[in-house]
């Protein structure tokens, strides 16, 4: 099995620092968590001096010679009084549900906004997203520590506060009494703790086979893998899978059980000690006419009790370091400096009809941990309103200049410039809304396809420009074939009635999203991937109508689509190695005319493989001969 490392770093926020962020939070949002709170915590307290208290109390009665109707009054007091307790007890614990899960719903709120608005290399970092998890995972359900840490604060100050009452009730005995508990108690618990955190100390491993055996089970349900799993007979093997963690997570388990199970027994051996110990000491007192039944029963019962106390202490006090562990790893994810400036970047508000100039200054970019610069030292003008094209071979690094420009990336050495102006300077995310782009690798949301062009609620989308766009994109014959035309569904993950479009279809629909966005500058990565010839022929002629006066970079590595560009720049070796127009390009017979002739060879050999061959004109016609 693999190894799981440990984590030694030491928490930023300790228990004290976390809970009062918890309050913070609650009080910001929903004060009504905090009130339910002290509700049960006094509800708490109160039921169990009652339940100390009811029988000293009527055993009192009795020796001073109280009446049949005064006991059953005082009985009936009692009871009510308990019921009354238990039964608001019972209604606050209940609600305090919706409280609790508002604040946890706001934090997870909070963690997917920190991660869809921080620097795109984040995204990219393995440690980073490691974080994002462990910083995820204590708000995933009601019992992960941004909800249950409510209740071990509740059950905490409760145990606390009962405690001093017990302990000044057997102070009335002899301090030894109180003495004698608490250090057996101390004791039980630090001999079994170190036993039951077995669990917690592999919970990294724990955690792990649960993923792995989510995973087999998660893809098994992929519907996009249903044709792989029934032509190549998956099935079995990730039944397989699935069953090797299963019997790996059983044994997990086992191991985990009997851990528990001595912990208990070595707890339970030595509650016997202590509690025998102190029955012996009351027991004597009584013998000695020391204490009458009243007190006999009253103490006998709080050293239960007093037991009781010490022991939720120190457990829900180790429960609290651990809930404050998972909430300081949420807390420091949230606060991991962004790479790039945001708000307090420069602000840069679009300019309506205004062309801007793109520039790479010896840019040179490494990814973090390779050994060699992907693009070096590369010098770069785009301008205004011109329609650049960028070629070369898969990994040449057309995607990453892309990015560079795009601001996605910083450059490792150099500056990228937007009308003479280093980007660094300015907010990022204003930056961003300069950019109309269609990547390779896009999002689509289970939402309809109205709210998958336009990014915002099906309420405010534009209709007549949502249209516009999709006309333009060549896909609006497709949309309004469709039962609910812009309002239907895509995907199958949410809505049972959602549509599953082609990959060409889905690239249209995204090339319609960026021109509905009506960006000053419009990037194109592979816009053609998953088209036809014919659809991509009918692109290229729209190319000019799409992306209108507006500075445009379009990647391909098909040669042919660059003709209908201002300037070709052919990406090789980490920088710019050719460029021009098509024709310049060709005429120079350097390396892009190398290129595009293999190119036009595979494509003209394609196209005659499709044509009729004279010698098969009478294929799967018997008897005839030839003249």
């Amino acid at each position: 099995m693999e190894k799981q490392k440990t984590d030694t770093r030491r928490p930023a926020y300790g228990m004290a620092s976390n809970c009062a962020f918890m309050i913070r939070r609650a009080w910001q949002g929903s004060k009504g968590v905090l009130s339910v709170a002290a509700g049960i915590v006094l509800c708490g307290v109160t039921a169990s001096l009652l339940e100390l208290f009811v029988v000293p109390a009527i055993l009192t009665a009795l020796e001073n010679g109280a009446g049949p109707w005064e006991l059953v009054s005082m009985i009936a007091c009692f009871t009510l009084g308990m019921v009354a307790v238990r039964a608001l007890w019972g209604y606050l614990d209940t609600n305090a549900l919706f409280g609790r899960v508002l604040v946890r719903s706001r934090l997870c709120l909070d963690l997917h906004m920190t991660f869809c608005r921080t620097s795109f290399p984040h995204i990219e970092d393995p440690d980073y997203i490691k974080w994002m998890g462990k910083a995820s995972k204590c708000l995933d359900s009601n019992s992960d520590a941004g909800e249950a840490i409510w209740n071990t604060m509740v059950e905490l100050l409760t145990n606390v506060i009962s405690f001093v009452i017990y302990l000044l009730l057997l102070s009335q005995v002899g301090p030894w009494v109180a003495l004698l508990c608490a250090a057996l108690s101390t004791a039980s618990y630090f001999a079994g703790e170190p036993i039951r955190a077995w669990r917690y100390r592999r919970r990294d491993e724990e955690a792990a086979l649960l993923h792995k055996a989510d995973y087999a089970v998660f893809r098994s349900r992929d519907m996009k893998l249903a044709k792989d799993i029934r032509i190549f007979g998956i099935g079995p093997w990730l039944t397989e899978l699935y069953g090797k963690y299963v019997r790996l997570m059983q044994d997990f388990f086992a191991k985990a059980f009997r851990h528990d199970m001595w912990a208990d027994l070595l707890d339970t051996a030595l509650a016997l000690l202590r509690n025998g110990a102190a029955y012996g000491l009351l027991i004597a007192m009584a013998l000695r006419g020391e204490l009458n039944a009243a007190q006999f029963v009253l103490y006998f019962t709080a050293v239960s009790g007093f037991s009781q106390w010490v022991t939720g202490i120190f457990k829900q006090l180790a429960q609290l370091h651990r809930q404050s562990m998972e909430l300081s790893t949420l807390r420091e994810f949230q606060e991991i400096p962004e790479m790039f400036r945001f708000s307090d970047g420069e602000p840069l508000p679009v300019k309506e009809d205004h062309l801007y100039e793109l520039e790479l200054r010896d840019v040179s970019f490494r990814y973090p941990g390779a050994q060699n610069d992907t693009l070096s030292h590369v010098d770069l003008i785009i301008h205004p309103g011109e329609k650049l094209a960028v070629v070369g071979k898969n990994g040449a690094g057309k995607t990453t200049l892309i990015k560079l420009l795009c601001g996605l990336y910083d450059p490792t050495q150099g500056q990228v410039l937007l009308d003479g102006k280093d980007i660094r300077q300015y907010d990022r995310r204003d930056y961003y809304e300069h950019f109309s782009a269609v990547f390779q690798q896009f999002s689509v949301l289970a939402g309809t396809i109205a709210e998958n062009v336009a990014q915002v609620p099906a309420e405010k989308v534009d209709l007549p420009r949502m249209w516009d766009c999709l006309e333009r994109a060549g896909v609006a014959d497709k949309i309004r074939r469709l039962p609910q035309k812009e309002a239907t569904h895509l995907g199958r993950n949410v809505y049972l009635d959602g549509v599953e479009l082609s990959g060409g279809q889905m690239q249209r629909l995204m090339l319609a999203r960026a021109l509905y966005k009506d960006a000053p500058v419009v990037v194109l990565d592979e816009p053609t991937a998953a088209l036809d010839p014919i659809a991509e022929s009918d692109l290229y002629q729209k190319y000019s109508d799409l992306t209108g006066d507006r500075t445009s970079v379009y990647i391909s590595h098909r040669l042919a689509s660059t003709r209908f560009c201002d300037r070709v720049l052919l990406i090789e070796d980490g920088g710019i190695a050719e460029e021009g127009t098509h024709e310049e390009l060709l005429k120079a017979g350097g390396r892009y005319a190398y290129l595009f002739d293999i190119q036009s060879k595979y494509y003209s050999q394609s196209a005659d493989d499709l044509l009729p061959r004279p010698q098969d004109a009478g294929a799967g016609k018997e008897g005839v001969e030839d003249e």
